[in-house]
């Protein structure tokens, strides 16, 4: 089958930041299309993947020989195999600021030590999650919710080089795998992929350590450890709760998101989209579905989240909160297809919970009934994030 290559957001924005800077850093999960990006969009550039065992001996024995094999630089893939390499790079972009170094990696917090370490100043990172969908909008918009949320948003599926049955049982195994084995030390492998599986039967609640090391029999430290992993993989994400200096008491913990939700219907044995159209976790798979929406618009213009939620000790809860530098955006995200004025009900009073100005109101959900002219917006979940 003939693959497609799929203009990204993001590259707007690195090709505009590589006027700027010698250097660019993308980070991302494995399969999120940074290789294709790269190759297509710094096509000038010769090309080195550090996961190949030749290229990674090179540039490990001899690295200063390495990077001076090309005057105009170099594109890097998964260069976090080969973190010695940045010290150099800093080196040569310092007396020779022309050249350009595209930098790949997937692993996230690695990565991003060594890089800030030794390229300070002299580099910008973006982090380039898979698909959003307003970048395959035309195709996106032809499947129905639950084939959506089950085929998930890697490029492999859009690009046609893979169907969603075959490839996340492979990411888990080639690529989760490895990363854990990398990471950490873990004896006991089917422990690990079960507490991957608890945590997608916990997605869109609070993440709490001691329950899940309780249900695993693990220790809370073990647990800690090992989300650090499902982060560093870009498999996880946390949102962290709105917090302001006031006398309400508000939640300290974050919530749980998978960073793609074919991935996470993989994870709780969900195999088809007729299946999860009847699975009590389509909610919160929605639900995670818009929260790493809002997540890609952030990360495609370059920008660093800004997305919270809020919850008080009276259960009073807002699921998606955007913070401006003048201003809350606060979302209610519902599954459903029919509107219900109880919808509404958190959003209306919200503005007695918080302090800070509430810019604008939204309810995001499944149906077609839409209305942007009121104080609170309606809104079926192919129009949220179209600007």
């Amino acid at each position: 089958m003939e693959t497609t290559y799929i203009q990204r957001k993001l590259s707007q924005v690195i090709k505009e930041a590589a006027r700027y800077f010698s250097v660019i850093t993308i980070t991302g999960p494995r399969q999120s299309g940074k290789t294709t990006l790269i190759r297509n969009e710094f096509a000038e550039l010769p090309y080195y993947s550090l996961e190949n065992i030749d290229v990674r001996n090179f540039a490990q024995s001899d690295p200063v020989a390495f990077l001076n094999q090309h005057p105009e630089g170099m594109a890097l893939d998964e260069v976090h195999n080969a973190p010695n390499l940045l010290s150099y790079i800093q080196g040569i972009v310092d007396e020779h600021p022309e050249r350009r170094f595209i930098l790949s990696g997937s692993s996230q917090f690695a990565m991003l030590r060594k890089v800030s370490q030794s390229l300070a100043g002299r580099t910008a990172v973006f982090e380039l999650l898979p698909l959003a969908y307003s970048e395959i909008q035309t195709d996106a918009a032809r499947k129905p919710l639950d084939e959506l949320l089950f085929e998930g948003f890697y490029p492999a599926i859009y690009a046609g080089r893979n169907i969603a049955k075959f490839l996340y049982p492979s990411y888990v195994k080639t690529y989760l795998d490895k990363d854990v084995r990398d990471l950490l030390q873990i004896k006991d492998m089917m422990q690990f992929h079960t507490f991957i599986r608890l945590c997608a039967g916990r997605i869109g609640s609070l993440f709490k350590a001691s329950e899940l090391a309780n249900e695993i029999g693990i220790s809370p430290n073990t647990v800690t450890a090992w989300l650090s992993v499902l982060q560093a993989s870009y498999i996880v994400t946390l949102l962290p709760p709105y917090f302001e200096n006031s006398r309400k008491r508000l939640t300290k913990t974050p919530k749980l998101y998978f960073v793609d939700t074919g991935l996470a219907c993989h994870l709780l044995g969900i195999e088809s989209p007729q299946q999860l159209a009847r699975d009590k976790m389509r909610g919160a798979l929605f639900e995670n579905f818009i929260v790493t929406e809002a997540l890609k618009r952030r990360y495609n213009q370059g920008k660093e989240s800004n997305l919270f939620f809020y919850r008080d000790s009276n259960q009073n809860e807002i699921d998606l909160i955007m913070k401006h530098h003048s201003g809350l955006s606060a979302i209610e995200i519902k599954s459903a297809m029919t509107y219900h004025v109880d919808f509404e009900k958190a959003l209306k009073q919200m503005d007695g919970w918080i302090k800070e100005p509430v810019l604008d109101k939204t309810v995001v959900y499944a149906g077609s009934l839409e209305n942007t002219a009121g104080n609170i917006k309606l809104l079926n979940y192919t129009h949220l994030f179209q600007k």
